[in-house]
C-alpha cells in the first residue's frame, strides 16, 4: 500500500508527508514480520475495535485515531474480529469488508443484531453504489472508500462520536406513548403492546424522529440528513428499506400502516 499526504493508495510503499526538501519513503514491511497493532490507551473511555487485514493500513489508522484520545485494538481476521466485537463493550467498530475468515458485511450485520447502539464504520475498496448501499443496509453508520484521507477518517470518527453524544443528550428522560406504542428514548427501548421490539440504531433513530414531530411530512432527504447525516444524499432508497423493516416490527398491519404513513409525492409522516 502507498500512503501519500495522509492518503491511502493501492501500491507498495510508505511515504511520510511533511518533510520539507526530502522524499522520505519507507518500503512496505514484510507481512510476516508485522504484529497486530496493540491497544493504545490514552486514558479516555472511547474504545475502538479496528478490523483490517492490511497491517500497514491498520498501523497508520491506529496512529491517527490515537490523536482523538481513543484506545484502539486491532485484529486482522474477520472471524477474530467478529468474536472480539461480540465479547467487549466498544464505542466504535471500524472494519474492512474483504477480510479473511468472515466477510465484513457479515460482521456488520452480526454486530448490529447483537448491539443496535454500537456505531459501525466501514472502510473498504468496494466503491460501487450497490456495494455502498449493501454496507449501509447491513448496519454501517458510515462508509469510506479506499483510497481515503487519514484526516477524513479522523473527521468521520469524530462526527460519529459527536452524533452519539448529541443523541444521548437529547433523549434523556423522554418517554412517548402513542396508542400501543411506547418509545423510551432515555433507555433506547421501544415497546408494542408491552413487548420490547429489537430495533437497530437507524430504525430507532427514524422512529424517534417521527415521534418527535407527529404529523410532519418528511422527505427522504430530510430523514437522511437527520438520522444518517448529510453525506448520504446519494442513497435515499436506503430510507425505504429501513421504513419497511420498521413497519414490519411495530405495525399491527404493515400493509396498512397506522404509525408510519406514506405521503405520496413527499415521503413519510407519523400518524397520531
Amino acid at each position: 500500500m502507498r500512503y501519500r499526504n495522509h492518503f491511502v493508495f493501492p501500491a507498495g510503499e510508505l511515504h511520510w508527508p511533511g518533510m520539507v526538501g526530502a522524499d522520505m519513503r519507507i518500503p512496505a514491511s514484510d507481512p510476516n514480520s508485522l504484529q497486530p497493532v496493540k491497544a493504545l490507551d490514552s486514558g479516555e473511555s472511547r474504545r475502538i475495535l479496528l478490523i483490517e487485514d492490511d497491517l500497514d493500513i491498520a498501523s497508520l489508522m491506529s496512529m491517527h485515531l490515537a490523536s482523538l484520545g481513543t484506545r484502539i485494538e486491532h485484529v486482522a481476521r474477520g472471524d477474530q474480529g467478529l468474536a472480539r466485537g461480540l465479547e467487549e463493550p466498544w464505542d466504535l467498530v471500524i472494519l474492512d469488508l474483504g477480510l479473511p475468515g468472515v466477510d465484513g458485511l457479515v460482521i456488520a450485520a452480526e454486530i448490529r443484531h447483537a448491539n443496535p447502539l454500537l456505531p459501525v464504520l466501514i472502510v473498504t475498496a468496494r466503491s460501487t453504489e450497490p456495494e455502498r448501499v449493501s454496507g449501509l443496509d447491513a448496519g454501517a453508520d458510515d462508509y469510506i472508500v479506499k483510497p481515503f484521507s487519514m484526516l477524513e477518517l479522523v473527521a468521520r470518527v469524530r462526527a460519529v462520536f459527536r452524533r452519539v453524544d448529541v443523541q444521548a443528550s437529547q433523549v434523556r428522560n423522554k418517554v412517548t406513548v402513542v396508542g400501543d406504542l411506547v418509545l423510551d428514548e432515555d433507555c433506547h427501548v421501544a415497546r408494542v403492546n408491552g413487548n420490547t421490539i429489537a430495533l437497530t440504531i437507524r430504525e430507532f433513530g427514524l422512529l424517534a424522529e417521527f415521534v418527535r414531530h407527529p404529523g410532519k411530512a418528511f422527505t427522504r432527504a430530510e430523514l437522511l440528513e437527520r438520522v444518517w447525516g448529510s453525506h448520504y444524499q446519494g442513497y435515499r432508497h436506503t430510507v425505504n428499506t429501513h421504513i419497511n423493516r420498521l413497519r414490519a416490527k411495530i405495525e399491527p398491519d404493515p400493509g396498512n400502516p397506522r404509525y408510519i404513513q406514506t405521503v405520496w409525492g413527499v415521503g413519510y409522516k407519523f400518524g397520531h
